[in-house]
């Protein structure tokens, strides 16, 4: 169910659907990393004053489904995460992608984003939370 928020000026209710994917696809998102992943979107996402709601994804992508208000500047939110992210997780994660990437990547430089007027946010939730985890392990 819809929760609407209010500031000075304005109700609203704006909740979106993001996706972004590893560079060239590579399925290099362990555990571990899934789980930095989750608390570096959290600590950005409260910065620009978002709701991180549900984050899940599989080994080459992530889902992220949140609430914002209307002043936030999407492409900055979305650009900031990619690469605050990046920059964190090439760092603390170093070893593991050194066998996939030896250029300072991780995310690729599209993304997806969509509001979720369409569907109910529990279809939108429940679809994430069905995304399969990644694996412990990376095979090479």
């Amino acid at each position: 169910m819809y929760q609407f928020d209010r500031n000075r000026h304005s109700v609203y209710s704006l909740y979106y659907h993001l996706v972004v994917v590893t560079k060239y696809r590579k399925k290099c998102i362990s555990k571990q990393m899934h789980h930095r992943l989750n608390e570096i979107a959290e600590d950005i996402f409260s910065r620009f004053k978002c709701e991180l709601i549900e984050m899940d994804g599989e080994e080459d992508y992530i889902h992220l489904l949140f609430k914002a208000p209307p002043q936030v500047q999407l492409s900055k939110l979305i650009n900031n995460f990619k690469t605050v992210s990046s920059r964190y997780i090439r760092k603390e994660f170093q070893n593991e992608l050194s066998q996939y990437y030896w250029k300072p990547y991780f995310w690729s430089n599209s993304y997806m984003i969509f509001s979720t007027g369409g569907a109910s946010l529990e279809v939108i939730q429940q679809y994430i939370e069905e995304q399969d985890k990644p694996s412990p392990t990376n095979p090479s």
